[in-house]
């Protein structure tokens, strides 16, 4: 049984529309595979379809100039289809190259792929613009998960399972936070399997991407980086310690950060402020784009127990479910802390409003509001804020402010925002 993407109904859509689509992620999240399916679905219909691939030598070959290429597909599907191009980063310039044949209003749908590369994610956007549509494609997601592991049975009535079969999400959100949504770690089931799939993921990005796409001159130095903000998922960065610790300089350290969250390893969030001096508004925290590799960086990768690390790994899910729901909408994910130590772990930011977000990885029936989340309603007065947490439903009122508590699997029903 495959994983379905939810990426795929988008990208079909987006067939129609002359821009060029653009799927971007981690390595060996899909990429390929969902665009082998699109590909077999338009040839089952009869349409004109090519598929290259730039890991393939005899296809590297087209990529010489845009007229071989040009040759090469109008031999395949004649003057009109669509072309599928998989690991467009391979091609050196390829943002100038993608412009030059599409600027030529030829009759061909292009759909391109390539892994977390700066000259994908940087060059291809400048280059293209006004020209494509990219969509990102990260690993399966919690909600793409429960899917396949309840075998599509639930798809229209996920929410009632979440609501009925406490015990079976309990297991299955373990789960999910010990080994994360790589394809290949999710549909293993043996432990030593799991190991080996992430294992093999680790390296391939460090040789293929860092080394290979970035020529860092210190991979062992990037390696120890994403180990070590691996055991610091949601604290604060001290750019000074983490470089003298790594023995790089604080210039280096930062270049690698970039590096990192431009492949698709690490999110960094920035804090919220309205110009008080007593916020701190330099230090960053990062999460991890995948809980799998992030626990195997951090030689955890099995089913967790220690409580204080699984509070981090539920904090990191929910930072994904939160840009699930900011996606499309205009408002920004930071977090807050000030120098007197008060914090709270997520707010949604807009222009005109601020919406503070507690995380509690705890079962209980009281409706309690920490300090932090208090001093924030109290500063900003904002209309709401919630607390996630694993059970519990509710709601009170803190001055002008209504506080919900929410279930986190709520999140796949309710917005926060509207």
């Amino acid at each position: 049984m495959e994983i379905k993407r939810k990426l795929y109904s988008e990208l079909k859509e987006h067939l129609s529309k002359k821009e060029i689509s653009i799927i971007v992620g981690p390595r060996q999240v899909g990429k390929t595979t969902i665009m082998t399916e699109l590909y077999n679905e338009l040839n089952k219909k009869g349409e004109k379809v090519v598929f290259l691939n730039l890991d393939f030598e005899p296809d590297k070959v087209h990529f010489e100039s845009q007229q071989s290429l040009l040759n090469k597909i109008k031999l395949e599907i004649g003057n009109s289809g669509y072309v599928f191009i998989d690991e467009i980063q391979r091609k050196e310039n390829a943002g100038l190259f993608l412009k030059g044949i599409y600027d030529l209003n030829l009759p061909y749908k292009f759909v391109v792929s390539g892994s977390g590369s700066l000259e994908l994610k940087e060059k291809i956007r400048e280059a293209l613009t006004g020209r494509k549509r990219i969509f990102k494609l990260y690993p399966v997601d919690f909600w793409e998960f429960v899917r396949y592991k309840t075998e599509y049975k639930y798809k229209t009535k996920l929410r009632d399972f979440f609501d009925v079969e406490k015990e079976k999400v309990v297991l299955l959100l373990n789960e999910y936070l010990s080994f994360g949504g790589y394809p290949r770690v999710i549909l293993e089931e043996n432990l030593d399997e799991k190991l080996k799939v992430i294992n093999e993921i680790f390296g391939s990005y460090i040789d293929k991407d860092v080394i290979g796409l970035l020529n860092i001159d210190r991979p062992d130095a990037f390696n120890m980086l994403i180990k070590i903000l691996a055991s610091q998922t949601g604290k604060l960065i001290n750019y000074s310690t983490l470089a003298s610790h790594i023995g790089i300089s604080t210039i280096t350290l930062k270049k690698y950060l970039f590096f990192a969250e431009k492949t698709f390893i690490i999110q960094s969030l920035l804090p919220f402020h309205r110009n008080s001096i007593k916020e701190l508004t330099k230090s960053k925290t990062v999460y991890f784009y995948d809980l799998g590799l992030r626990n195997f960086a951090n030689n955890s990768f099995d089913y967790i127990v220690n409580l204080n690390n699984i509070g981090f790994l539920f904090q990191n899910l929910i930072k994904q479910l939160l840009e699930e729901q900011i996606k499309w909408k205009p408002y920004k994910l930071n977090f807050w802390r000030t120098s007197d130590k008060a914090e709270v772990d997520f707010v949604l930011n807009a222009s005109t409003s601020v919406i503070p977000v507690e995380v509690k990885y705890m079962q209980s029936k009281k409706l309690t509001v920490k300090r932090s989340l208090r001093n924030f309603i109290k500063r900003y007065s904002p209309e709401k804020a919630f607390v996630i947490n694993l059970n519990t439903t509710g709601k009170i009122r803190i001055d002008n402010t209504i506080v919900k508590f929410l279930p986190y699997y709520k999140l796949y029903s309710e917005s926060l925002i509207r």
